[in-house]
């Protein structure tokens, strides 16, 4: 998710969305396979899981499917006119892959409801996102920020 702007820890908030709208076709195509192909579910939400595992740790300037957004998309959409944070994106790929995870779990184990119920969970959350530009992820980020101890401040010697 590229931005034009010299803010490096801002993107595009088109990116974002285009994001979202892959990862939603990506776990319906899960939800679907779930019912007749368990196993090639497990496998989809396994490279899914990847996918937000990677955009969790490289950002959303590295994620798979915002690098196609920089590449392909973004370019073709015109200047950036708004940004947001980096951040709480990071942290809403971080709770898709906590889904994705449970799911590939159920899949595992043959529970294939929990892994489709989870999944299920994901495709809630980044359908919001793709087409309401409602991220829950990044609603969450600003609580969990205030939960979190403070580190201790340096006090002068």
């Amino acid at each position: 998710m590229s931005t034009t702007t010299t803010v490096p820890d801002r993107v595009d908030v088109r990116g974002p969305r285009f994001v979202a709208w892959v990862t939603t076709g990506v776990l319906v195509l899960v939800l679907s396979l779930a019912a007749f192909a368990p196993a090639a579910a497990a496998a989809l939400i396994a490279v899914q899981a990847v996918v937000f595992a990677l955009g969790t740790w490289l950002g959303p300037r590295r994620h798979p499917y915002g690098l196609v957004y920089a590449r392909f998309v973004g370019p073709r959409l015109g200047p950036v006119a708004e940004t947001e944070p980096a951040a709480p994106l990071r942290f809403a790929q971080l709770l898709g892959f906590v889904f994705a995870a449970v799911s590939l779990l159920g899949f595992l184990v043959g529970a294939t409801l929990v892994g489709a119920l989870f999944a299920g969970f994901a495709l809630f959350a980044a359908f919001l996102n793709a087409a309401f530009g409602i991220c829950l992820g990044c609603k969450l980020y600003p609580l969990v920020t205030r939960l979190r101890p403070a580190p201790p401040s340096e006090s002068p010697a």
